[in-house]
């Protein structure tokens, strides 16, 4: 399967979840055995259940910027939105924009509050030069932090799919982890919007123990892969980390002949990143790690994962974890069972 037309699928628009369950938990999982090519229905508050005494869970404890910005064009007074991306050269924002017209280098932008809990004056950014992506590096008027600007002025950048103008205070809550600790992500790790303090106390009762990595979500979660032959896609980087910390956990459990079962494709990426000498490692940096088939797994032994959208990354990599044929017939059950798709939605655990 080195096509993207491979992965694609039909999928009925009112499964797309533009909402979260009342509860975390209340999540649907399907259960998926590779060994005997079996698929199971369950919930994720079974979890502890599904696992064994000795396994361990991997979680993606990064957070979520609210880097979704609104604002204006300072001299036109036209509309303009954009998305933080991450600091430049000296301090600089790297962003995307969208509006009217041809922006110019040395142009302002007005930013206005839109965190609907709080009022903040305005704020300025003044653009740089373009960056080698079609976006923009831009001056902020302060050296503030930008994590302490965008939690006074910006919101939380939901994806397009859920269609909604902007983030509500549900979404504010629902669409972080309930461990976010560090703001660098501006998209959630959604197979760990599943998790409540109360589960992974379950899951400890059990046996199951679990640590953290972080991987920041980019924009490359957005973007569709451009290309159909993947041999010719190229990942956007991403920042991640394995402390050495957590690889010592792995190796206790991995002494006791516990599995590492990775809580979202980031987390996949995380270690399959650290393994790549096929010794799992510390490791701190960029990865533009692209897993497909065939691809030989060096860390993970299971994954829990949402179910994604068509001809994405994410689902070339489920695939490769768990078989194309077998994820085809998976995603056409959980059609047929109205399984609620994408960032909001219900669970797979592939074990």
């Amino acid at each position: 399967m080195h096509r993207l037309s491979d992965y694609d699928y039909e999928l009925p628009q009112d499964l797309i979840a533009r909402r979260p369950a009342q509860q975390r938990e209340d999540a649907r999982l399907m259960v998926l055995d590779r060994s005997v090519q079996r698929i199971q229905h369950a919930q994720i508050a079974d979890l502890p259940s599904l696992l064994y005494a000795g396994d361990r869970l991997v979680l993606n404890d990064t957070r979520v910027l609210p880097a979704r910005l609104l604002g204006r064009r300072t001299a036109t007074g036209g509309a303009w939105e954009g998305l933080f991306l991450g600091q430049g050269p000296q301090r600089s924002w790297q962003i995307l924009s969208k509006t009217r017209g041809k922006l110019q280098p040395g142009e302002q932008i007005t930013l206005h509050a839109v965190h609907h809990r709080e009022t903040a004056p305005d704020y300025h950014l003044t653009l740089l030069e373009r960056d080698h992506d079609g976006g923009w590096y831009a001056a902020p008027e302060t050296s503030e932090p930008p994590v302490e600007v965008l939690q006074r002025i910006g919101t939380v950048p939901l994806p397009p799919y859920i269609e909604r103008d902007l983030a509500t205070e549900e979404d504010w809550q629902r669409y972080q982890t309930t461990y976010a600790r560090n703001f660098g992500a501006v998209a959630a790790p959604t197979a760990g919007l599943h998790f409540t303090p109360e589960l992974l106390a379950d899951c400890a009762e059990h046996g199951i123990t679990h640590s953290f990595v972080t991987l920041h979500v980019g924009i490359g979660t957005f973007r569709p892969i451009a290309v159909d032959n993947l041999d010719e896609h190229q990942m956007h980087a991403e920042w991640c980390e394995l402390s050495e910390t957590t690889v010592g956990e792995i190796r206790d459990t991995r002494q006791q002949s516990g599995r590492l079962v990775a809580v979202g494709t980031t987390s996949v990426r995380t270690l399959e990143s650290a393994a790549a000498s096929g010794e799992l490692r510390p490791f701190t940096g960029e990865t533009d790690l692209f897993i497909r088939p065939p691809y030989s797994f060096q860390a993970v032994d299971a994954l829990l994962t949402n179910f994604h959208l068509p001809k994405s990354s994410l689902l070339v990599l489920v695939s490769a974890f768990a078989g194309g044929e077998f994820i085809r017939q998976a995603y056409d059950e959980a059609i047929k069972q109205r399984y609620r798709f994408y960032s909001y939605g219900d669970a797979m655990l592939i074990l």
